[in-house]
């Protein structure tokens, strides 16, 4: 018994609704699909966090992409409030630029993870990320999801974050319902993580019983020897998104972590040419195998709204200010007399095949311009030749 009775609250219930058009229909049935041919759900193991501010119709909306750690969100937020003071004062309002840099200054000292500016909530945001797994291995991307961006360049397209509303009345397909259910329930395993992690788990599941699905991403999976996938990246926007950040690491990472030789180098840069031409959900390579994996995404949702950072997830840097004052007190940073950081061996290493793939990447672009201009211009000749 909830003791509620019909009064459920809505962040505790999950709205099934027919899905408008084509399109959406086909992804509710390629989800429905997915349940069977990939019916077990892991984690992915570190969560990811984003900014969200309270919206006055309801929801929380995200305010841009994923950072690893709650830090990394502080900083944004701080960006965010910086930019609302340089409007409010180019408009005049001196009280609102004052209060916005009075939040932008707490967040250079303090670690918050909520604060009200201009009547406005705004809150770190924890999200939990899954991947369904098959006989086969990872689930990759489906054919509905959406893959913009030229190989090379999808970095360059906004994600599907920024914009999207945490709101657990929006209503969802009946296979996405059901996803949403089941990772409502999920927790860490007895021996799979630190006690404290286990427990700030089990005692989610209490204080943020409902939850909403984020738009999914993509990230590199790698099939190890013992036949077990594991994360090889952190997820991407889109699957081309995972695909360049795999072929980036193969031309430019592999070689000095793996310290190559020439032979080796020539081997995954041909991988990388591979995953470049066929724009495909897997490639191997040296024996090892890769799949671009699809990511669902979960904000766990109670009575406040969405989860915030939970005391035990990973949080390494303190606040900027801070942290350089703890650095110059140990001696550990002088302003006045910084000296240029000396680059090691595989620094410079790094930097000249990062160099090497720019110019590579460069080429092949205005290769591709011509190629379009040509054909252009031979379609205007045939249209003038009629």
């Amino acid at each position: 018994m909830n003791g509620y009775g019909e009064g459920l609250p809505a962040y505790r219930t999950i709205r099934m609704t027919a899905q408008d058009g084509p399109i959406a229909a086909f992804a509710d049935e390629e989800a429905w699909r997915a349940r069977e041919r990939y019916p077990t759900i892991v984690g992915m193991g570190l969560p990811a966090f984003v900014a969200a501010r309270e919206s006055e119709r309801g929801g929380w909306e995200i305010l841009g992409s994923a950072a690893d750690a709650p830090q990394g969100i502080r900083d944004s937020l701080g960006s965010h409030f910086r930019r609302l003071a340089k409007e409010a004062g180019d408009a005049g309002r001196a009280g609102d630029r004052k209060k916005c840099r009075a939040a932008y200054e707490k967040l250079d000292w303090v670690a918050v993870d909520e604060l009200t500016v201009l009547g406005t909530r705004y809150r770190v945001v924890r999200v939990e990320q899954f991947i369904r797994l098959g006989p086969d291995g990872p689930e990759p991307p489906r054919p509905s999801d959406p893959d913009p961006g030229e190989v090379g360049e999808a970095y360059r397209l906004p994600g599907r974050l920024k914009g999207f509303v945490i709101d657990p009345y929006t209503g969802t397909g009946l296979a996405e319902g059901l996803l949403k259910f089941d990772l409502m329930q999920f927790v860490l395993k007895a021996g799979t993580a630190p006690p404290e992690m286990r427990g700030d788990s089990l005692r989610a599941v209490e204080t943020h019983p409902g939850g909403v699905l984020l738009p999914a991403e993509f990230a590199i999976a790698e099939c190890g020897k013992d036949g077990r996938w594991k994360p090889h990246s952190r997820p991407a926007p889109s699957p081309q998104a995972a695909r360049d950040r795999l072929a980036m690491d193969f031309r430019v990472m592999t070689p000095i972590r793996e310290q190559l030789d020439e032979a080796g180098r020539e081997e995954y840069a041909k991988a990388a040419d591979r995953l470049d031409e066929k724009r495909g959900a897997g490639v191997a390579v040296a024996g090892r195998r890769f799949r671009v994996a699809r990511v669902e995404q979960l904000v766990r949702i109670g009575p406040d709204g969405p989860e915030g950072p939970r005391p035990s997830d990973f949080d390494p840097e303190p606040p900027v200010e801070l942290h350089s004052k703890q650095l110059r007190e140990e001696g550990l940073l002088d302003d006045e007399d910084a000296a240029p950081v000396e680059l090691d061996d595989d620094m410079k290493e790094m930097r000249r095949l990062m160099d090497k793939e720019e110019a590579r990447r460069a080429a092949r672009k205005r290769e591709k311009e011509a190629k379009k201009g040509s054909k252009k211009g031979s379609e205007k000749g045939s249209q003038g030749s009629k």
